[in-house]
């Protein structure tokens, strides 16, 4: 269990607004967590899913990135935000990108000194009874060497329930992809259930991230891995959304396969 972090009141903020420090923790920084969530149109998921983490890790603090979602996700965090001092949310002016959401993200809680930043889908296929074991895994590396915890799909114990077969298939070209061209040794490199350090993140430098879309997954770990640090996977089971439309299409599944040919190929450096 993480010891809880200091009060501050998270406010909603927009994507021009200055992030300020928070103040100096008596805590130790290892024990200092935030949970980011990118949304676009998750108003009937965003409630219960918060209600589950903050049941989970009461102390952690969440960070919800929402692209102005039309069915009222951006109002309903700021209620949520004004009751709850560990609930924070960046109201973009429109649809600019899982990626960009989630480097948004990385640079406020970089900024806020958390060591420990977790990233997870808004509509419940990342179970967040599964969060605490990724957690682990970083708390308990005593040298500091694992930089990345991965909920994997693809490892023993992990699986997928719900998709078609079509989307089975893409996925699976993706991650063979990642795994032949950039020689990434993990193999769901396309899931956005992660813990990061701090130090990684850092490490990797997040103006260098280039991909604003689904594509910054796998070029985050490409970047990890070209600095030699480790990263392991946990076993998780996903399970497709029943609540919303998916934001996956075909022209997104060919600018993931075009972005990582450019890593590949090395026009991405």
């Amino acid at each position: 269990m993480l010891p809880a972090p200091i009060g501050v009141k998270c406010q909603f903020l927009f994507l021009s607004a200055r992030f300020s420090p928070l103040p100096n923790s008596t805590q130790p920084s290892t024990d200092r967590l935030i949970t980011i969530i990118a949304t676009y149109n998750e108003r009937n998921n965003l409630p219960d899913l918060v209600q589950r983490l903050r049941q989970q890790t009461p102390e952690m603090t969440i960070l919800v990135i929402d692209d102005n979602s039309p069915d009222g996700t951006g109002q309903w965090c700021r209620q949520r935000a004004a009751e709850d001092p560990l609930f924070c949310c960046i109201h973009r002016s429109g649809k600019l990108g899982l990626g960009s959401a989630t480097v948004e993200g990385f640079k406020y809680a970089m900024q806020n000194r958390f060591d420990l930043i977790a990233t997870m889908d808004a509509d419940f296929s990342h179970d967040p009874d599964r969060l605490p074991a990724l957690v682990e895994v970083l708390m308990n590396d005593s040298h500091r060497k694992i930089g990345i915890a991965i909920g994997s799909r693809y490892v023993a114990g992990g699986e997928i329930k719900g998709w078609p077969w079509q989307r089975h298939l893409c996925s699976r070209m993706v991650n063979v992809f990642a795994r032949v061209f950039l020689r990434l040794p993990t193999r769901d490199n396309s899931g956005a259930f992660r813990v990061y350090r701090n130090t990684t993140i850092g490490s990797i430098g997040i103006d260098k991230i280039q991909s604003d879309g689904y594509a910054y997954l796998e070029e985050i770990l490409w970047r990890t891995h070209q600095l030699g640090i480790a990263m392991v996977e946990v076993p998780i089971t996903f399970i497709d959304r029943t609540e919303g439309q998916s934001k996956t299409n075909l022209s997104q599944g060919v600018q993931v396969f075009w972005h990582l040919t450019k890593i590949a190929v090395g026009i991405v450096r």
